[in-house]
C-alpha cells in the first residue's frame, strides 16, 4: 500500500507538473480551463494602448504650450533677440550701454506686458505674495581698480543686493526707480544681475477636446552672466511652468461629461490591471508550491537536490514583468484621473509610468508567440546570449570609458562635442554606430597642432577598435548563440532531471491502452514529447 500510494504520489506529481507546463490551449483542452489570463492580456493591451494614445496627445499639447509661452517671453523680454539661442544661453551683450538697456528694456516689457502680450497672460505673486519683478545683483564685497599702475584690488566675498519693482513703483512718469543707485553697476566687481517675475496663464487649447482647461504659473527668470569678465555677458532665460488649479470657471458644454467619461474608462483600465496583477501572482505561488513538491518529492526518491536550472524554470520572469506592469499602470492610472480633475499635475511621472507599463505589456506579447517554434528563437537566442553578451559589456566598457575620459580632458576645449562627459559619451556612441563621422573630424579647432594630431590618433584608434574589433566579436556572440539554438532544435536541447522525469510519463503511456490511463496522463497526449525542452525553456 505504501508503494503504491507513492506511485499515486508521483504520478500526480508529473501530471501536475506536465499541465503547468502547458500553453493556454493546451491547458483548455487537457481541463477545459477557460485561458482568463490570456483573455485579460488581450484587453489590457487594447484599453492600455488606447488610454496611452489619448493621455500622449494631451502631454503634447501641454509641453506645446509651455515651449511657445518660453518662446513668446524671449521675444517679450530680451532686447534684440534674434529668435534662436546662442550655444547653452539665449544671447550676449558686449558693452555697458547694452547691458543697462536690455536690463531696463526687460523690467518695462513687464509693466507694459498686458498691452503689448498676445497671450491671455496676467500678473502672478512670487514667493513673497507680491506681484511685482524682482532684481538681484551680485557683486564682490570690495574692489578697487588702479588704472594707473593696472592692478585690480578685489575682496572674494560675495554679496547680494535685491530691490522690488511693484506696478505702482512703475508706473510713475518720472521713473526714478532707474535713477537709484542700485542700478549704478560697477562691472569690474559684478558677477550676475538676475531679474525674476511670475506670470499666471491659460491653456484653452483643451476646450476644443472637451476638455477642462489648465491654468499655469511661469517663474521667469533672467540672468546676465559676467562671472568671466571676458568683456561678454551671457543671458539667460529660464521659465518653469507649474500647474495649478483654476479659479471656478464657467465653460459651457459638455466638457464636464465628456471628463468623466475619461474617469471612467480610467477606472475600467484600473480594475482589468488588478485582475491581471491577482491572477499572475496567484499563477506565481502555486508554481512556487509545485516547485517546492518537486524538490522534496527529487529529495526523497533520488537522494539529491534538483539543479538550478530546473529550480528556476517555476519562476515565469512573463509573470513577473505582467505584475510589474500592472502596478506601473495602476499608478499611472490613478495620476492620470488626479491631473484629469486638476488635483494633480505631474505630467512627467504620469508619463514615465503608463509609457514604461505599455512597453512591458507589448514585450509580453513575444510569451505568446514564443509557444510556436518559427518565433521562439528569437526568446531562446536572448536568453542564451545574455550571459555572455553582459560579460563581454563589461570588459569593453572599461576601453569606453578610458576613451571618454581621456577625450573629455584633451579635447574638451578644443570641440563642442567634447565639452562634458556626458556629451562625450553620446560622441563616441553615435561613432561605434557610424553616424556623424565626417563632422566629428572637421569641427575640431586647429589653434594647436599637437591637439589636432592628437585628435586624429584619437579618432581614429577608436573607430577602428570599437567598429572592427569589439563590435564585430559582439555581433559573433549572439550569432554563436543563434547557431547553438538552431543546431539544438534539429538534434535536441540538453535534458535536465525535469524534463526526464516528465519524459517519463510519455514513455509510459506508449505501453498503455487503458481509457483510465488515457484520461489520468491527457496532458501527456496533448503534445509530441520532443516539443518539451522548447516549452520547458520558455
Amino acid at each position: 500500500m505504501a508503494q503504491l500510494d507513492s506511485e499515486v504520489k508521483e504520478e500526480c506529481l508529473r501530471e501536475d507538473l506536465k499541465f503547468y507546463f502547458m500553453n493556454p490551449c493546451e491547458k483548455y483542452r487537457a481541463r477545459h480551463q477557460i485561458p482568463w489570463k490570456l483573455g485579460l492580456q488581450i484587453l489590457k493591451i487594447l484599453m492600455v494602448t488606447t488610454q496611452l494614445v489619448r493621455f500622449g496627445l494631451g502631454n503634447q499639447l501641454v509641453v506645446a504650450f509651455k515651449e511657445d509661452n518660453t518662446v513668446a517671453f524671449k521675444h517679450l523680454f530680451l532686447k534684440d533677440y534674434s529668435g534662436a539661442d546662442e550655444d547653452d544661453y539665449s544671447c550676449s551683450i558686449y558693452t555697458q550701454e547694452d547691458a543697462y538697456e536690455s536690463i531696463f528694456f526687460a523690467i518695462n516689457q513687464y509693466h507694459q506686458l498686458k498691452n503689448i502680450s498676445l497671450a491671455t497672460l496676467d500678473y502672478g505673486e512670487n514667493e513673497d505674495k507680491r506681484i511685482g519683478i524682482k532684481v538681484c545683483k551680485q557683486h564682490y564685497k570690495r574692489g578697487t581698480m588702479l588704472s594707473s599702475n593696472e592692478t585690480l584690488n578685489i575682496d572674494s566675498d560675495i554679496e547680494i543686493d535685491c530691490v522690488h519693482l511693484d506696478l505702482l513703483t512703475l508706473s510713475e512718469s518720472s521713473q526714478a526707480w532707474k535713477q537709484s543707485a542700485f542700478f549704478r553697476l560697477e562691472f569690474y566687481r559684478l558677477l550676475q544681475v538676475e531679474i525674476s517675475f511670475h506670470l499666471k496663464g491659460i491653456d484653452l487649447q483643451t476646450i476644443h477636446s472637451r476638455e477642462l482647461p489648465d491654468c499655469y504659473v511661469f517663474q521667469n527668470t533672467i540672468i546676465f552672466d559676467n562671472k568671466a569678465h571676458s568683456g561678454k555677458i551671457k543671458i539667460y532665460f529660464d521659465s518653469e511652468a507649474n500647474i495649478e488649479e483654476c479659479k471656478p470657471l464657467n465653460i459651457s458644454g459638455s466638457t464636464q461629461k465628456n471628463t468623466q467619461y475619461v474617469l471612467v474608462f480610467d477606472t475600467l483600465v484600473i480594475l482589468i490591471c488588478l485582475a491581471s496583477l491577482v491572477l499572475c501572482t496567484r499563477s506565481i505561488v502555486l508554481a512556487l508550491r509545485l516547485r517546492k513538491r518537486f524538490l522534496d518529492f527529487f529529495l526523497e526518491k533520488y537522494k539529491r537536490h534538483v539543479c538550478d536550472a530546473d529550480q528556476w524554470e517555476f519562476v515565469n520572469g512573463w509573470y513577473i514583468l505582467v505584475i510589474v506592469s500592472d502596478l506601473m499602470t495602476v499608478v499611472g492610472s490613478i495620476l492620470k484621473m488626479e491631473i484629469k480633475a486638476k488635483n494633480l499635475t505631474n505630467y512627467d511621472l504620469c508619463s514615465i509610468l503608463l509609457g514604461t507599463s505599455t512597453l512591458f505589456v507589448w514585450v509580453g506579447v513575444i510569451r505568446y508567440l514564443g509557444y510556436f517554434q518559427a518565433y521562439n528563437v528569437l526568446i531562446l537566442t536572448m536568453r542564451a546570449s545574455l550571459p555572455k553578451v553582459l560579460r563581454f559589456c563589461a570588459c569593453a566598457g572599461m576601453i569606453y570609458l578610458g576613451y571618454t575620459f581621456c577625450g573629455w580632458i584633451v579635447l574638451g576645449p578644443y570641440h563642442e562635442k567634447f565639452e562634458n562627459l556626458n556629451i562625450v559619451a553620446e560622441c563616441l556612441f553615435s561613432l561605434v554606430n557610424g553616424d556623424d563621422m565626417f563632422a566629428t573630424f572637421a569641427q575640431i579647432q586647429q589653434k594647436s597642432i599637437l591637439v589636432w594630431l592628437f585628435s586624429r590618433l584619437y579618432l581614429y584608434s577608436f573607430i577602428s577598435l570599437f567598429i572592427y574589433m569589439i563590435l564585430s566579436l559582439f555581433i559573433a556572440l549572439i550569432t554563436d548563440s543563434y547557431d547553438t539554438i538552431k543546431k539544438y532544435q534539429r538534434n535536441g536541447f540538453p535534458e535536465t532531471d525535469l524534463q526526464e522525469f516528465l519524459k517519463e510519463c510519455s514513455s509510459r503511456e506508449e505501453h498503455q491502452k487503458e481509457p483510465s490511463a488515457l484520461l489520468s496522463c491527457i496532458c501527456c497526449l496533448r503534445r509530441r514529447g520532443s516539443d518539451d525542452h522548447l516549452i520547458l525553456i520558455n
